[in-house]
């Protein structure tokens, strides 16, 4: 239409009817429009130029940056945004980085964390100590709180002259606790080191109220790595390492197994998680059936000969070797479970210590038949742990508060030391419930079908918010001592 206005040679007839100021503003019009044709054209053709990427690349990735930028969560959202802007958008400058992004980024994480300090009163919270070493070799520990809302980072401290003298250990954390403030704070949890278990001990006589343990995954992690010890055990992953090294050192046999089509990678050991020992010993045993496969392919004949190939043949076709690896495996899954659940921080972990050790002294021994020479070695070793390190009041109590296992009659461990647990726990914490008044109410809730609904699927903490209002002051002290977390996991 344009252009039949203006006139236009080639394209159409010229309207000899508009007047020429009219003519000359819609040519002006054309002029502007052929101009944004050729920039956008030019643009185009810069873009299908450069790679996909390329220039985020340059961005992200020169000598003074981390690359982990691109691992980052926000990654893809920021990416996400930028192009939802369309084309023309604009970045912010490096001022608007620095000061009123900034700025606002900060005020942000300040409302983050006042939100997760206002449920500290409720739920109480976990004091987390984790001492590590800098790249100068200087011992540090960051402190953090953790809460079911989630975990605040407090401050990080340089502790050279500290750490090796318990006095000035106990300061620091005494510091912390106030920092927080000693009435929020239910529980401590700290490395197992001997410095850290004195110091842990003084600070619980400045403040009865406070409970002290070292991190429950840590304690695991050697109850695992003691079993990892024993001679025949030793043996086993040996062996199954062997298997595993001869296996993916060998890309024919490799390929050949990828190309079953129910193939999955066997789970190799790490290097400084002993847990890992024990998965891979599962995911070999996994494969029992195509590794005997394999060996007597005739892509394994190949390499048949060789001294490493006909031992990791007998030992694929070795029965007592997979029995006991499946013996093994048994025995160790309910431990790896229970370190799951303390090095996850989905949910507070504390609850399900007591029940997760218990759990896995029982299994061994039903494993074994009850046969104490046979199952001794084993229970030994996590008895040795639990005795030395986690066996304490707030455990015990924690097992019994937890309505999951409170209403598991059938499974429920009654020994003593739960309801001294208890009692004591209670004394500590100034409650005015007597032991008569306890089991009494108890009782009501065994007596509530919804209770005993929920006590398998609700988080304990939650149950005691919902079935724990008449009696406030026992639902109080069970909500805090529930919210709680056995591993100071959080802190890396």
């Amino acid at each position: 239409m344009k252009q039949h206005m203006v006139g236009v040679k080639g394209s159409t007839n010229g309207c000899t009817k508009v007047p020429p100021e009219v003519q000359h503003t819609m040519r002006k019009s054309l002029k502007e429009n052929e101009e944004k044709a050729k920039q956008k054209r030019g643009v185009n053709m810069q873009l299908h130029d450069v790679d996909d990427g390329e220039g985020s690349t340059q961005v992200c990735v020169p000598p003074s940056q981390k690359r982990k930028v691109v691992n980052s969560r926000f990654y893809q959202p920021m990416i996400s945004k930028i192009a939802s802007m369309g084309h023309g958008y604009v970045g912010p400058s490096y001022h608007a980085l620095r000061v009123g992004l900034l700025r606002d980024a900060k005020l942000q994480v300040s409302l983050i964390i006042d939100s997760l300090r206002s449920t500290w009163a409720d739920s109480g919270c976990t004091l987390m100590g984790d001492g590590w070493k800098d790249t100068r070799q200087r011992p540090l520990i960051n402190f953090l709180v953790y809460c079911p809302k989630g975990i605040t980072f407090i401050k990080s401290v340089d502790a050279s002259g500290i750490c090796t003298n318990e006095e000035n250990l106990c300061n620091l954390f005494a510091e912390i606790v106030d920092m927080i403030g000693p009435q929020n704070v239910v529980h401590m949890v700290t490395d197992s080191a001997p410095n850290y278990k004195a110091a842990g001990g003084r600070l619980v006589e400045r403040y009865p109220t406070i409970y002290w343990s070292p991190c429950a995954a840590h304690c695991i992690n050697l109850i695992l790595e003691d079993v990892g010890k024993l001679p025949h055990v030793h043996n086993l992953t040996s062996n199954a390492s062997k298997i595993t090294v001869f296996v993916y050192n060998h890309k024919h046999i490799l390929n050949w197994l990828r190309n079953r089509p129910d193939w999955r990678e066997i789970i190799r050991p790490g290097e400084t998680r002993f847990a890992t020992s024990f998965i891979a010993l599962q995911s070999l045993h996994a494969h029992k059936d195509i590794l005997q496969s394999m060996v007597v392919d005739e892509e394994f004949r190949k390499i048949s000969r060789s001294e490493k190939a006909k031992l990791v043949k007998q030992l694929i076709f070795n029965e007592d070797f997979w029995k006991e690896c499946f013996m093994i495996v048994q025995i160790m899954t309910p431990l790896i479970r229970l370190l799951r659940i303390c090095d996850a921080d989905e949910k507070p972990s504390l609850p399900y210590v007591y029940e997760g050790m218990y759990r896995a002294r029982l299994g061994i021994k039903n494993i074994f038949k009850k046969e104490k020479p046979l199952y001794r070695s084993y229970t030994r070793i996590i008895d040795n742990r639990w005795d030395r390190m986690l066996r304490s009041d707030i455990y015990a109590a924690a097992y019994f508060l937890n309505p999951a296992f409170l209403y598991d009659q059938k499974n429920f461990c009654d020994k003593a030391e739960i309801t001294r647990g208890v009692l004591n726990l209670i004394e500590k914490q100034k409650g005015s419930l007597s032991e008569t008044k306890l089991v009494s109410t108890f009782r009501c809730y065994r007596d509530r079908e919804m209770a005993l609904t929920c006590s398998k699927t609700t988080r304990p903490d939650e149950w005691w918010k919902l079935f724990g209002c008449d009696i406030p002051d026992l639902q109080k002290l069970a909500i805090r001592i529930l919210s709680q977390t056995a591993s100071s996991s959080g802190c890396e």
